[in-house]
């Protein structure tokens, strides 16, 4: 499963949001459609995704979890900044394994000292979600921009434009991996990608969500 989407506004509590849908291209196996989700004359959020799958003679997968990464799961969960409080950022769960928290992070530029643009933590956000599916991935992925301040040394952030997720296979675990890495910070914008790397508590390294 593939899906592209583009943020165009944002949603006000009480709205309702209306969701069409196009089926673009029916096939055997795959299927590729395109949701657009409004309040009333107001377009909010447009998806196009590719949905399906193909048996093949062959499959693997060649991500490995860092060492000792799991270390970082018996640390205690990590504060929201205060802005956040009331939103589903609040729900946020998370255990940092690589990269400083928050609260560490300079409040002006000229404090500030940039990172290396990686950030590996591992979250989950229990209050909202149940383990881990494709919704949670796809919730968990638009959190990326959050750790831009990482990159930049400071407290910053920024809001999603789009957002991919292409997901090669599902398996139980209750914790995400989120390998983050931020490629380039210019103007008003940033370019970043993050790859979800699934393993529960006490199995071997699972199959990759992307």
């Amino acid at each position: 499963m593939s899906a592209t989407s583009q943020y165009l506004s944002y949603t006000n509590h009480g709205e309702v949001v209306d969701v069409d849908v196009t089926i673009a291209v029916e096939g055997h196996a795959n299927t590729q459609a395109r949701a657009v989700c409004h309040v009333a004359d107001r377009e909010v959020l447009t998806v196009n995704a590719a949905l399906g799958d193909r048996d093949i003679p062959e499959q693997g997968h060649w991500e490995t979890l860092p060492d000792n990464s799991h270390a970082s799961l018996s640390l205690r969960s990590q504060p929201i900044a205060a802005q956040s409080a009331g939103t589903i950022t609040e729900k946020l769960d998370h255990r940092m394994v690589k990269d400083g928290e928050w609260e560490e992070l300079a409040f002006d530029v000229a404090d500030a000292t940039q990172g290396g643009g990686l950030t590996l933590m591992w979250a989950r956000i229990p209050d909202v979600i149940a383990n881990v599916d494709a919704t949670t991935l796809a919730v968990l992925s638009d959190f990326v921009p959050m750790w831009v301040g990482q990159a930049l040394g400071r407290r910053g952030g920024g809001n999603s434009l789009d957002n991919t997720l292409r997901v090669c296979w599902m398996m139980s675990t209750d914790w995400e991996l989120m390998d983050i890495r931020v490629h380039v910070v210019a103007r008003t914008s940033d370019t970043d990608s993050s790859r979800c790397l699934l393993r529960a508590a006490r199995c071997s390294p699972l199959p990759v969500s992307r």
